[in-house]
This record gives C-alpha cells, structure tokens and sequence, in this order.
C-alpha cells in the first residue's frame, strides 16, 4: 500500500473504532462502515488523510474525518488525533472494558 495511505481496519483500530483489529475488519466486511460515501466491503481498503469515515453501530454512528495514520494503538487521547468528528459525538464506538 503506499506511503499515505493505510488499511482500513487497521485505521479503525488505531483510531479505537474497534478493541481489536479483527472486529475492526468485521465492521468493515459486514458493511458498517463508509468511506467517502461508499461502503467499504473490504477491510484492505485504504483510507488517507481527508477521507471522511463514516462508522454505524448498533449504538452510535459517527462520521470522521482523517487527521492522520496512526503508527501504533496508542491512548484514546492520541488516537483522538487520528480524525476530526464530523457527527458532533465526543466519544469513539469503543466500548469500556
């Protein structure tokens, strides 16, 4: 994949959309999620920064826009860097544990 550009569950999983890459992949391919208005079939799809996410569940949608790859799943705070929420929510879909 090119430089400015990154897997779409991995995103998702950095960005704390999901608690683990493969459910990250599975809100992919079970047509949850949204990029740039098309839905992502497929959790190889790339996303870079300005793509806007779109993520349903059962609890929330939101609507994202991308700031920034992630390097490594780090804190919410630092993966709160990764997008901007365009849905007006302040929190990502991640549940506590």
């Amino acid at each position: 994949m090119r430089e400015d550009r990154q897997r779409l569950d991995k995103w998702l999983w950095f960005a704390r959309f999901a608690r683990t890459r493969s459910l990250a992949a599975r809100l992919a391919s079970d047509g949850f999620v949204r990029v740039n208005g098309l839905r992502a079939e497929n959790p190889a799809k790339g996303v870079g920064i300005g793509d806007v996410v779109t993520v349903a569940a059962p609890h929330a949608t939101l609507a994202v826009r991308v700031l920034g790859l992630g390097l490594r799943r780090g804190p919410a705070p630092e993966a709160r860097l990764l997008y901007d929420d365009l849905s007006g929510h302040a929190a990502t879909l991640e549940q506590p544990e």
